[in-house]
């Protein structure tokens, strides 16, 4: 007999298992290896400075199950892993540190600066990637990259060279959005919308020829009114048509300027004149642009305002606003303030509210990319899971603006232009590149000062399917395995990266670097709350893979997953229980089987040879095979492993090997069972490969790497609907008394005599031929089987199909006494379930309550109606 741990260790379990994976390499991806050909997925590069969250965890199971699951189906299947060197969340995480030893990156200098962010990367670069490794990402470990790599730099340079020379990269002053914190320029991706209570002040503005009218201007951002050059009004507003042309006084600032009079003007907001200040809003740098008024910048980059802001020099742009304020209020300038709720733009790395600032930035003229997109989109390339998030991917391309790609921090890929002393210019892959350039032009060498800022971090990530694999060098990698095949993301990048992705694979490969593009949701808590350390409520995976085990951990995030993943830490339980059984139901066959029997394959089994239950149990593998497949290959992962939690919970332990108690000593019996739990653990293997694998090797007595093994393949041969029914009716008939006695609260020691009917002897023979198995599996003592149906009395009954079924209760319990107890729970349940709708009902409670409390109260109170409703048949079917 096989003897194998009594417990199962998931720590220890999922050591060996790396040890083995790191020592072996199964996961290495080799080029036309296989007919099938090519699988890829490449990795969402976590930034270097990321520990694992629960969001990685959910996104790179989700990537694992279906690596696995290819490579078990015979692809070669490369996962790309690698890490983004996130220039802004890195730069601040190093500038903290040197902040503790008083030194700051200007006193340090760029040279040392630069060589204390490389110090940091070795130290901690690979954090995330040790913490993924443990989770057990079946990547290619060996081909890990980094987005600042010297041949990815390559392909960065590459890429912006060629971009601006096609015409399609300019430098301009434009306005942008500008962190003050960070002090560098933000895409709109990077600058996040968010709600705010503030205010709108309604200012003022005196007449130069008549102090005494004004005209009143609405802002919600006063310290910028120092640099209004213009006051606007529509010039359909009959209210100002005869004031255009009129000059006002700024106030506080006593500059003259004009009213004007554009299209862009709001006629409903505030008074229908607004402020006009060209260096700090996007629409008043039109309006300016179209008007030729002046440029009027007020502010320091530190947010602090600048010798323009006159008297207010020095002072924060918020502490500014505070005075001027107060300013306007003592100078009577201040008519009202109103509370106003508007979205402002906030900075996604540092929170700080982000000014809209006129800076000379270099940008990507997006609309030719973005055409080339939206034209493959509308051929169905890539498609997008769930379908609803194609049309918020489409009228981003359609309405898209041009992108600001320069950042005014020093890690990242640093600019590739030069420029003379007269500021001209060179784009050149390298300094001797743009040397030669700037030679043609002068003829003679001149000194170049190479631009100091960098490319926004999405710079080089857009360019990742590609880059990887060695782009813009021609390899057999690079032919092989792009375009890939799936990315899983998240629905929030859908603009910062997957969409620039797919620009960029057209424009440089010519392909979309992807078939489909999965947007998978967001992990809540089970109050339906984003998780998060600010909130409080983030669960640590690596805390969870401690306690409870890697296996857990993906089990439970994706049996919990839908739209979004609501999860609370006691849900990992039900994974770390769902190992443990499939441990105990393995040792179980594994004790009761020969070796011999115990690797039998398929074509050692007979139909002659196997009995109903036997030949059941293949036949509803079969179907859980067909089913699960077909799940992953949709994404629909969560079914998936709801599918096969169901088969081996149920449909194989609690039934199957139920019934096979006491047949182990058949070898067809033997070999059946591990036939169908050795296809169990390898349709399980890629959402829990730890202990599948572990438990694998132990049934075949050496180590086996599964990802390596061949799927199960579907034998519709083993499809057998006769068994589906005549067990499903065993089944359906022990499931019955079972409750019969629970309702009737019979003792579990006491034996139940039972009573069949069936219309003919056909009818009655699966019966006859399984009563062995009815008895074992809910204690029956003597059984009578009749065609002619009688009278049985004081008898509960049930219906199984053309079975009736009577259990006598007489002398197993007091009839009456349970006949008022199960009408006075019957009341009682009624009541609380009135109690519950009533609640559900009330239109306060479902707007404040949490959306899972909701689902938890309805789902109570269905399952107290469902419970009335079969104790009610229970009382009606005494007879």
């Amino acid at each position: 007999m096989l003897e194998i741990n009594s417990r199962y260790n998931p720590k220890e379990v999922e050591e060996k298992r790396l040890k083995l994976w790191d020592k072996m390499k199964p996961f290495h991806a080799t080029a036309k290896k296989s007919p099938k050909g090519a699988f890829t997925i490449m990795i969402p590069p976590p930034n270097v400075t990321g520990v694992l969250h629960m969001g990685h965890a959910l996104n790179n199971t989700l990537q694992d199950i279906l690596t696995r699951y290819k490579r078990m189906k015979g692809f070669d299947a490369l996962w790309m892993p690698g890490t983004d060197h996130a220039g802004i969340a890195t730069q601040n995480v190093v500038e903290k540190q040197i902040a503790k030893d008083g030194l700051t990156r200007d006193s340090l200098g760029r040279e040392k600066f630069m060589e204390r962010l490389w110090e940091w990367k070795k130290q901690n670069g690979d954090t995330i990637i040790n913490q993924l490794h443990k989770l057990g990402s079946s990547c290619d470990w060996d081909r890990t990259r980094f987005t600042m790599d010297d041949n990815y730099s390559e392909a960065v340079k590459e890429v912006f060279v060629e971009l601006y020379k096609r015409g399609l990269i300019y430098q301009g002053n434009y306005i942008i959005n500008w962190c003050t914190r960070c002090e560098t320029a933000l895409s709109d991706e990077e600058a996040e919308h968010k709600d705010n209570n503030g205010n709108l002040w309604h200012i003022k503005y005196l007449f130069k020829d008549n102090p005494e009218e004004f005209v009143v201007v609405a802002t919600t951002r006063p310290e910028t009114m120092l640099g209004d050059t213009a006051v606007a009004v529509n010039p359909a507003d009959e209210r100002y048509t005869h004031l255009v042309g009129k000059t006002l006084i700024l106030p506080l600032v006593n500059r003259e300027i004009k009213i004007i009079a554009d299209d862009m003007v709001d006629r409903e907001f505030g008074s229908g004149a607004v402020k006009v200040t060209p260096a700090h809003d996007p629409n008043d740098f039109a309006t300016a642009r179209r008007h030729n008024l002046e440029f009027i910048n007020i502010m320091h980059p530190n947010g602090l305002l600048n010798k323009n802001a006159g008297a207010f020099d020095g002072l924060d742009r918020f502490e500014a606003r505070k005075r001027i304020v107060q300013a306007l209020k003592e100078k009577g300038l201040l008519l009202k303030i109103d509370s106003h709720a508007h979205a402002i733009r906030r900075c996604y790395r540092c929170d700080t509210v982000v000014e809209p600032y006129l800076s000379k930035q270099w940008f990507v003229k997006m609309k030719p990319l973005a055409d080339k997109a939206h034209a493959a989109f509308k051929m169905g390339k890539p498609r997008i899971q769930p379908k609803r998030w194609e049309k918020v991917y489409e009228n981003w391309l359609v309405d898209i603006r041009d992108w600001c790609i320069s950042r005014q921090i020093w890690w990242g890929h640093r600019i590739p232009v030069w420029y003379d002393t007269e500021g001209n210019p060179f784009v050149a892959k390298n300094e001797e590149e743009a040397k030669a350039q700037a030679k043609a032009k002068h003829g003679k060498d001149v000194p170049l000062k190479q631009d100091p800022d960098v490319l926004d971090t999405w710079f080089s990530s857009w360019l990742w399917p590609f880059a990887t694999l060695g782009w813009p060098k021609e390899n057999g990698d690079l032919k092989y395995f792009y375009p890939t095949a799936t990315l899983f993301t998240a629905p929030e990048i859908i603009f910062f990266w997957v969409a620039r992705m797919v620009m960029a694979g057209i424009e440089f490969m010519g392909e979309v670097p992807f078939e489909d593009v999965v947007l998978h949701g967001t992990v809540r808590d089970a109050k339906g709350r984003k998780m998060s350390k600010s909130l409080g409520n983030a669960i640590d995976p690596l805390e969870i893979i401690e306690e409870y085990g890697a296996d857990a951990l993906r089990f439970s995030m994706i049996l919990n997953s839908g739209q979004d993943i609501y999860i609370s830490k006691d849900k990992f339980e039900i994974g770390r229980n769902f190992a443990n059984k499939l441990w105990n139901a393995s040792r179980l066959v594994m004790m009761n089987t020969s070796p011999e029997n115990r690797k039998a394959d398929w074509n050692a089994l007979h139909v002659i040879d196997l009995d109903i239950t036997s030949r059941w149990i293949l036949s509803r593998y079969q179907v859980a095979l067909t089913e699960v497949s077909k799940a992953i290959e949709q994404y629909r992962y969560s079914e998936g492993i709801n599918i096969l939690y169901d088969f081996f919970w149920s449909t194989y332990c609690d039934w199957y090997l139920e019934m096979i108690k006491g047949k182990f000593a058949d070898p067809a019996t033997q070999q059946v069972a591990s036939l169908v739990l050795r296809g169990v653990l390898k349709m399980l293997h890629p959402f829990v490969p730890f202990v599948t694998e572990e438990i694998y090797s132990q049934f075949k007595d050496q180590e086996i790497i599964l990802t390596t093994e061949p799927w199960p393949v579907v034998e519709d041969e083993w499809r057998d609907k006769e068994a589906d029914m005549a067990v499903g009716a065993l089944i359906d008939i022990t499931t019955g008394i079972r409750n019969i006695r629970a309702q009737w609260n019979i003792k579990p020691q006491d034996e139940v005599d039972c009573s069949f009917f069936a219309p003919s002897e056909k009818g009655l023979a699966l019966l006859k031929a399984n009563a062995d198995i009815i008895k074992k599996l809910v204690r029956l003592g003597t059984l009578s089987f009749e065609i002619k149906e009688r009278s049985v009395k004081n008898a509960a009954s049930g219906i199984a199909g053309e079975i009736r079924y009577f259990i006598p209760l007489g002398g197993l319990i007091d009839l009456d006494k349970e006949k008022i107890r199960l009408q006075e729970l019957i009341t009682q349940q009624e009541k609380t379930a009135s109690s519950i709708d009533a609640r559900l009902s009330n239109e306060g409670f479902v707007k404040k309550a949490p959306p899972d409390v909701i689902d938890k109260e309805r789902a109570r109170m269905d399952d107290l109606r469902a419970k009335n409703s079969d104790l009610k048949k229970a009382l009606a079917s005494l007879v």
